[in-house]
């Protein structure tokens, strides 16, 4: 959690930041420097539908304003991002997996109805690349790609300080690039494309993958827990890593090695200056001896497969925002236009 700036300490103009899951709406009040002055997080109640969402945020907000003391009129603007297919142009939400009431839906505009602000529309990585790329991990970068590891594989891509969104607004779609050619190559979890990082290097990807070890007869501490009902996951894994189940970390570590491989492409096609990971999978990150080792192997891996120019001159590591990278990411998309 970021900590909280009081209003006396703060830079005009003020932008407000919204993130959308599908569990919860991340909200923040967020100055000309990204530091943030309000927080709340608020249900999504999906089933209700967006507008019913929008409205709750205008009052969050109207609240936020009230408990600062600060004048309406010194918000700028806001910003939104929200997961799943979508058409940026036009401010529609299409049809996103974890908000099946959601379905064509003119976001952009609706939110600015109810908060009487322009407001700046995107996706959900996207958003989060621009609050690292802003004040996080890649503030000394140019550019900079962000993964987002978790169920699935998502990404954001900043080049000298635009989102890149793409003709049909699903640029920046890393974890569905190609890391693995062979006929037979693993299916995604989600989308069924054969071969895509997404079915090397998510949370999805890994439990799958150490239940075809176990399925196969490799010994390993995690059958025990799974033979007592728990349900394998990824923590399961860093937790049996760390206390030296060779299949646990060899599960992970094959992870990272796919995740390297396909940062050498976006790199060499992009050259940004900083590969930044988010999500929930980082096996701890640096505080970590998986997460280090994770994101060491990534590096190794990068490092013997990029060229030598841009191994010298690429940053990979870990974000540092955590869970607020979408909220200040959309704040800051909403200052880039409209500040």
């Amino acid at each position: 959690m970021q900590p909280i700036t009081p209003l006396e300490n703060s830079q005009r103009p003020y932008f407000v930041g919204v993130d959308v899951g599908g569990t919860n709406t991340k909200i923040g009040l967020v100055d000309n420097q990204g530091q943030t002055l309000a927080y709340e997080s608020i249900p999504t109640n999906e089933e209700a539908g967006p507008g019913d969402c929008l409205e709750r945020t205008a009052d969050c907000v109207d609240r936020m304003v009230t408990s600062l003391g600060m004048a309406r009129s010194d918000l700028k603007a806001a910003g939104i991002g929200t997961p799943g297919p979508m058409n940026i142009p036009e401010g529609m939400i299409h049809d996103p997996t974890n908000l099946p009431h959601w379905r064509f839906f003119p976001i952009r505009d609706r939110l600015s109805e109810c908060l009487s602000l322009p407001v700046a529309f995107n996706n959900d990585a996207n958003v989060a690349a621009y609050g690292e790329f802003w004040i996080g991990s890649g503030r000394d970068a140019r550019g900079l790609i962000l993964l987002t590891l978790g169920t699935g594989v998502g990404g954001g891509i900043i080049v000298d300080g635009v989102v890149v969104e793409g003709v049909n607004s699903f640029g920046a779609e890393c974890g569905h690039i190609i890391v693995d050619s062979r006929p037979d190559a693993r299916l995604c979890v989600w989308g069924g494309g054969r071969g895509e990082l997404e079915a090397y290097a998510s949370a999805s990807a890994l439990a799958e993958r150490a239940k075809e070890l176990l399925a196969a007869g490799r010994p390993s501490s995690l059958a025990e827990r799974v033979a007592a009902g728990e349900t394998l996951s990824t923590l399961m894994l860093s937790e049996e890593a760390e206390q030296g189940d060779a299949l646990s970390l060899e599960v992970i570590l094959e992870a990272a090695t796919y995740l390297g491989v396909g940062i050498v492409t976006l790199v060499h096609t992009i050259d940004p200056g900083a590969v930044i990971l988010g999500g929930a999978m980082d096996f701890g990150g640096r505080d970590a001896p998986v997460g280090r080792q994770f994101l060491q192997r990534v590096q190794e891996v990068f490092a013997s497969r990029a060229f030598d120019i841009v191994v010298r001159n690429t940053v990979i590591d870990y974000a540092s925002l955590g869970g607020d990278a979408g909220y200040i990411g959309a704040a800051g998309v909403a200052r880039a236009r409209f500040g």
